[in-house]
């Protein structure tokens, strides 16, 4: 079963702290190169996956999406999505990832970011996903890099010089994972890059980039804090397209 740890009312509390939940896309600094790699929005149908504080859909819809629908398992989410909202041709509803049913041909462009590492059967759901999808959409997500997912106790290891490093084992044991973030126990899924890459294939999509995330020289300059992100990929996106 889906966990759902959003809806805690302490961890929705710290999670409304971090920067991505105050200033949105803004606050993401993954956000510019993910923007990069998207298709142009204009009179697009398009359903996001995970969409949290629904920021993704508002600046979808404000660069001339046709409609957006915005999917979340957590109701204090939605309740967020909804009173920053106000715009007919953006919807929100609750949804289990796990359990999605779509008609086809419907979607021109299917958008995650960091949902999928909590999907238990992502076979199933890339296989939703590719039915959804009309002649040549795109499928456009970010997740957590399997190399910051493999460790079962994920965190810095800081060696006699003080310098820091990301320790990796056990890589190859794809499954669950439990992490302590925002003061709660989280259940992740860890699986192999080439894994969620093989899945895509299997599924019918043909792989139009992949990218392992680092924040640039700039972002580094203007924020200091993302200097350790240069050591290690804590998450990567990729865009597919469906095969016609």
């Amino acid at each position: 079963m889906t966990q759902n740890i959003y809806d805690h009312p302490e961890f929705f509390e710290g999670y409304a702290q971090l920067d991505r939940s105050v200033k949105g896309l803004k606050g993401a600094p993954e956000w510019p190169a993910i923007e990069r790699i998207l298709p142009d929005f204009k009179g697009l149908d398009i359903v996001d996956l995970g969409c949290g504080y629904g920021w993704f859909c508002r600046e979808a819809r404000a660069k001339g999406a046709k409609q957006l629908l915005g999917l979340d398992l957590s109701t204090k989410m939605l309740d967020k999505a909804r009173q920053m909202t106000q715009d007919a041709q953006i919807t929100y509803q609750i949804a289990n990832l796990e359990k999605l049913v779509f008609l086809e041909n419907q979607y021109d462009l299917v958008y995650s970011s960091l949902a999928l590492h909590y999907v238990e059967n992502l076979s199933g759901l890339l296989k939703t996903v590719y039915q959804a999808l009309k002649s040549k959409g795109y499928f456009v997500f970010s997740a957590e890099h399997p190399i910051y997912t493999a460790r079962k106790q994920q965190g810095w290891l800081i060696d006699k010089e003080g310098q820091k490093f990301w320790p990796v084992n056990q890589y190859q044991v794809e499954g669950k994972r439990v992490t302590n973030w925002l003061g709660a126990e989280v259940i992740k899924q860890h699986r192999t890059l080439g894994t969620y890459v093989n899945m895509l294939i299997q599924s019918g999509f043909i792989i139009k980039h992949l990218e392992e995330w680092g924040p640039s020289e700039q972002q580094v300059i203007q924020n200091s804090a993302l200097s350790e992100e240069i050591h290690r990929p804590m998450m990567f996106f990729l865009s597919a397209q469906k095969n016609t």
